[in-house]
């Protein structure tokens, strides 16, 4: 045998054994998820409730549902991350500048989808575009994209709900990514931004993420165990109070209930929905044991998609930052303008299945 071939691991060059690492990484993730079930079916076997009670479901639930969703989101925010340190604020600006509006509108929208900025990063990327010249519809469109269909919420709904839901998720998010920052940017209103964000040069200079340009791919890995770290830490408790809702309708609320809460029969189930979703502050992570649960339980999937979209989209603490650049006006045409697009998929959905 060569001596390349017997010699130690820790002896071969560094991108080597960043490479081997992440493939044993992602070998293992895949035998250890595929045995998820038969582990939290031990794990209730071994609490003394009776595995068929209301508690027994729950338990089951959450003892199967939280690794699950931890495992998925651990590799989807390594992977994005990676992918991430190619997609820097200056860049995204760069590629929306100058952009008409309806072509702009769908490349943003797009584009939002392959930037995984959370509405945390708004506020920056807000003030960057208007900075580049990029029009207000489009950044918008760009703005609605980037938190409501992310890789988070994609991967997530595929793995516990089914690709026909994920896709149906990302055909409409695109959908009204686009058509609401269409509709706004031909109303014109740029007029109602704050007055400092308006009075702000073209080309100033904003917040912005590193440099990404000239990485080693072992730069990249790295980018994206630090992404893990850092959004793990944020998110975990939602996920653990998401996936908790979850296991608490699905052991206790019975389905009749549900069903007749958010059924298809019931006309109003879509905007209460979408009313119920808004207060709420939570994640993509958080809010997928939700539906899950919701689904399980009956309730109509147009009235879950409006619930879970206006969760993301339309979330309170998102309109807590947008205020420092966006007037009221504007916030209330932001809300009008995509709580219609999300009622309109609400009911279209619960028309058509």
């Amino acid at each position: 045998m060569s001596d390349h071939v017997s010699r130690p691991f820790h002896s071969l060059p560094d991108p080597w054994r960043w490479h081997i690492g992440v493939a044993l990484f992602v070998t293992l993730w895949w035998m250890l998820y595929r045995q998820l079930s038969p582990i939290a079916e031990w794990i209730v076997a071994a609490i003394p409730v009776d595995r068929h009670s209301h508690t027994g479901e729950a338990l089951a639930f959450f003892f199967y549902d939280v690794p699950k969703v931890m495992m998925l989101l651990t590799l989807i925010v390594f992977a994005m991350g990676v992918v991430r340190s190619y997609f820097s604020a200056e860049k995204t600006r760069s590629l929306l500048s100058g952009r008409r509006e309806g072509i702009g509108n769908v490349f943003a929208a797009g584009l939002g989808v392959l930037t995984p900025f959370c509405s945390c990063s708004a506020v920056p990327l807000f003030i960057g575009f208007v900075s580049a010249g990029v029009p207000l519809g489009v950044t918008f469109s760009f703005l609605i994209a980037a938190p409501m269909v992310n890789e988070v919420a994609l991967v997530l709904l595929f793995g516990l709900v089914g690709w026909q839901v994920a896709l149906t998720y990302l055909a409409f998010g695109l959908g009204i990514a686009i058509a609401a920052g269409f509709v706004i940017g031909q109303l014109h209103l740029e007029g109602w931004l704050q007055d400092w964000v308006r009075d702000i040069h073209s080309g100033a200079s904003a917040p912005d993420m590193p440099e990404c340009e000239g990485r080693r791919m072992v730069d990249r890995y790295r980018l994206g165990i630090e992404a893990v770290r850092e959004i793990f830490g944020k998110v975990w408790k939602w996920i653990l109070l998401g996936i908790a809702m979850g296991a608490l309708i699905h052991g206790y609320v019975p389905e009749n209930l549900m069903a007749s809460i958010m059924g298809a029969e019931a006309w109003w189930s879509v905007p209460a929905a979408v009313v119920l979703g808004i207060p709420m502050y939570t994640n993509a992570a958080g809010v997928i044991p939700i539906v899950e649960a919701l689904l399980g339980k009956g309730a109509a999937l147009g009235t879950v998609l409006a619930f879970m979209m206006s969760v993301i989209a339309l979330s309170l603490p998102e309109m807590i930052i947008l205020k420092q650049v966006l007037t009221y006006r504007l916030i209330a045409v932001f809300i009008c303008v995509v709580g219609s697009g999300i009622l309109a998929v609400g009911f279209l959905f619960n028309l058509i299945f």
